[in-house]
């Protein structure tokens, strides 16, 4: 039998209803801004789509672009006038940034109650203590996604792939404090597949497409693909796919999410939820 397909799009729909009737009842909308340098294809399309949901919410967006060349001293030049301004209530930087800057500089300098987008040292350090109300929106849409498909979070084995600081590690963490038994695996793990198969809950966050065939999965698992990659089709076309193949995994699993359609869109709107609460913290 074929997994249930957890339409990450239908979450998000439901998110936004509720997080619309919240921002209805405050005294002004939530502001956030995003800083973009560059004219990046991937920063200047996940603008848009920031911009269409906080539309679609009622939060104000005011993206505040720069050129492609600017400096650190620039960006955080900016960031800091966002961090000065009492009606900014969120404050996300997107990425890539020109060369030569430091993301990390940058990510620090985000005052941590405007930092939507869980990023800041700060608010990194309070995930991995059991505080994920500012966690990085990647992995609070992972672990909400867990949640929507009705597996049993504690005393599951759960299996993250992936170790980055925004989405494997916050992910592992949040699913730790909810009574999880949890592995962590990366690329390099010497046998990925000996993990993934006793997984209850997989979560492929590595960034390597076809990662995890269907052999390597668990019958009946809840699998949660993270990963956005670009395959090149040839002649200028391509598409997205995950780290999991999916017309494998589909016939293996329980419940899995789609590439595109799954994480991405409860992403955006984990975003826009995080406006609203640094909204209400800073009032």
């Amino acid at each position: 039998m074929a997994a249930t397909i957890l339409d990450g799009k239908a979450v998000a729909k439901t998110l936004r209803a509720e997080l619309t009737e919240q921002i209805e009842a405050l005294s002004r909308p939530p502001k956030l801004v995003a800083i973009m340098a560059g004219d990046d294809p991937g920063a200047a399309g996940y603008a848009r789509i920031q911009s269409k949901t906080a539309k679609q919410v009622g939060v104000q967006y005011d993206l505040r672009e720069m050129p492609g060349d600017a400096s650190e001293s620039d960006l955080l030049a900016a960031i800091e006038a966002a961090n000065a301004d009492a009606s900014v209530d969120g404050l996300i930087l997107l990425t890539p940034l020109p060369d030569g800057v430091n993301a990390g500089v940058l990510q620090a300098a985000i005052a941590p109650a405007k930092d939507v987008d869980g990023v800041s040292p700060h608010n990194l350090g309070l995930t991995t203590g059991g505080d994920d109300s500012f966690a990085p929106n990647t992995a609070l849409a992972a672990v909400h996604l867990v949640e929507e498909s009705g597996a049993e979070i504690r005393g599951a084995e759960v299996v993250v792939v992936g170790r980055s600081v925004i989405v494997g590690k916050p992910a592992a963490l949040m699913l730790l404090d909810r009574g999880a038994t949890v592995t962590i695996c990366r690329t390099t793990t010497r046998d990925v597949a000996f993990h993934t198969s006793r997984a209850d809950i997989l979560i492929a966050a590595a960034g390597s497409p076809g990662l995890i065939r269907g052999d390597q999965i668990k019958p009946g698992a809840v699998v949660i693909d993270v990963a956005t990659n670009w395959v090149d089709d040839g002649g200028g076309k391509g598409h997205f796919v995950g780290d999991v193949v999916f017309d494998e995994a589909v016939e293996v699993a329980g419940t899995i999410t789609p590439v595109p359609g799954g994480v991405g869109p409860v992403t955006v709107t984990m975003l826009m939820k995080s406006a609203y609460e640094a909204a209400l913290a800073n009032r």
